[in-house]
């Protein structure tokens, strides 16, 4: 698309928002009152909570179990100097440079547990959807044929006629 028809796009978008009577505040209030907005915010109040419980688990729960398991190695503090540090008598000039593997496989801990949770969320949500649609609804009873409903109408008046006593219809 060349330079012009870019421009061009831009501001026929820009006068189909004015024509609406939408100002960019108005857009604006437009957009963040759609119920998505809403339901994704709360969605990612929600995750930064979930992950902080996550994050707890993994680290006060899981990795000293694991700690233990492997000989009480601590992974937090698992790590790599890549450059020592540089002192000048008891003050740190530069600091040490490390490869901080230990906290990286905590993360991935985190990573794996939290993928592990929200794919069993999304299994039970499609299960409860699932069991919604194959709910069968209360089936009504099939009407009757337009033809023996006007034969019934014909016989019960013959009979209001006659004087016999006629039938109520149960609906």
């Amino acid at each position: 698309m060349s330079e012009k028809k870019a421009l061009d796009s831009v501001k026929d978008g820009m006068k189909g928002g004015v024509k609406k009577g939408l100002g960019v505040i108005g857009e604006f209030k437009e957009f963040i009152s759609r119920g998505n907005v809403l339901d994704m915010a709360v969605g990612v109040v929600m995750g930064t909570a979930f992950t902080a419980i996550v994050n707890s688990l993994v680290k006060d729960v899981i990795m000293p179990a694991v700690g233990i398991i492997t000989g009480g190695i601590d992974f937090s503090e698992m790590q790599v100097t890549l450059a020592e540090a540089v002192m000048e008598g008891e003050e740190v000039v530069k600091e040490a440079v490390n490869l901080r593997y230990g906290a990286f496989i905590q993360s991935i801990i985190s990573f794996l547990l939290i993928a592990v949770a929200v794919f069993m969320l999304v299994k039970v949500v499609n299960m409860f959807h699932r069991k919604k649609k194959e709910e069968p609804k209360p089936e009504e009873p099939p009407k009757p044929d337009p033809q023996i409903v006007l034969l019934e109408e014909i016989r019960d008046q013959l009979k209001k006629q006659n004087g016999e006593p006629v039938e109520e219809k149960k609906e």
